[in-house]
């Protein structure tokens, strides 16, 4: 998808390195298999851990006890946490050089120190194509986090509708308007109850973009965030996307929240509603864009009763999450 372009667009990259030289490992395969791709990563890399942490328990007898003991117990759920352990294992390191008898630990070492991994992708792929292998992701336990570019529309090969496109909005093979809702990725992920889940806009709310990155990444299993993304297909001036987003946001398109797992394990409520209930009309959002606007100069009665029946579904999802909210909270 569009993130692949300018991702992967050598031999310029947005990828790069801190001062100490590391930074991302980033690789893509298929549109399509995009989830199992990054789930074969990480599933490399918990082997490769797993088998670190046994020839590390082999040469314990070999090694000072506490650095052996503060490796394998080590916290690193922080970048703190991170740090200390990349030092302990640079202390292993230089232990073991020059051991012939090390060779396979040495050479495993660094797998000691928590990787993470990131799949990315556009709502083309999560919603639909490689909506299976997402799924599978989900459900599987593993420590992978999911990041998806919801653009509503498959922005990449042309404009074409997708399962995320929105009730009303045009685009190619859905020129008369979409007359079917949006599929809703969050609350489907949200049912399995162990995946991190949560709804993003960076123009309507960056200090809880950031703290849902952070939450996704201190989250031991599956997370989802999913990120409202303007696009030159919605029909506007793109130097106002971020004032277009809070809009969304505010207007009740695109309500914000997390569901965060752990905090269930704490007794605490795991579901948070981050935006407020709508500010803004929906209409005048609405008709701020092309990709709704048009349709009420194509098909003016259609439009009007889709634009009806879009607004009357934002105002019963939000509606929704209240309620959801309520239910955790007197749980």
């Amino acid at each position: 998808g569009c993130s692949s372009i300018y991702g992967g667009n050598l031999p310029t990259t947005p990828y790069t390195v801190n001062k100490d030289g590391r930074g991302v490992a980033w690789s893509n395969s298929l549109f399509e298999d995009n989830a199992e791709f990054g789930l074969g990563m990480r599933l490399a890399l918990d082997k490769k851990n797993e088998f670190a942490r046994e020839l590390l328990v082999r040469f314990a007898g070999q090694l000072p006890e506490e650095l052996v003991k503060a490796i394998l117990t080590a916290d690193q759920s922080s970048e703190g946490g991170i740090q200390a352990q990349r030092a302990r294992v640079a202390e292993l390191k230089k232990l073991l050089a020059g051991r012939p008898e090390a060779g396979e630990l040495l050479g495993l070492a660094d797998a000691l120190v928590k990787k993470t991994v990131w799949i990315v992708g556009g709502d083309g792929w999560a919603y639909d194509i490689g909506y299976g292998g997402l799924d599978h992701v989900l459900g599987s336990g593993r420590n992978v986090n999911i990041l998806v570019l919801d653009t509503e529309v498959y922005s990449n090969t042309g404009g074409q509708a997708s399962k995320a496109t929105p009730r009303a909005a045009v685009a190619k093979f859905a020129a008369a308007g979409k007359s079917r809702p949006k599929k809703d990725l969050a609350l489907m992920a949200m049912h399995y109850g162990a995946v991190y889940v949560a709804r993003v806009a960076l123009g309507a709310n960056d200090a809880q973009t950031l703290k849902t990155f952070l939450e996704a990444e201190a989250y031991d299993g599956p997370s989802i965030i999913i990120a409202y993304s303007h696009c030159i297909a919605h029909g506007f001036d793109l130097v106002h996307g971020l004032d277009q987003q809070k809009l969304a946001v505010q207007a009740g398109h695109w309500p914000l929240f997390r569901y965060n797992p752990m905090l269930i394990e704490e007794g605490k409520n795991p579901f948070t509603l981050d935006s407020k209930a709508p500010t803004q009309s929906y209409r005048d959002f609405i008709m701020s864009e092309v990709r709704y606007n048009s349709l009420s100069r194509s098909f003016p009665e259609r439009a009007e009763k889709l634009f009806v029946e879009a607004e009357k579904q934002a105002a019963e999802k939000f509606e929704h999450l209240e309620k959801l909210k309520n239910l955790y909270e007197n749980e």
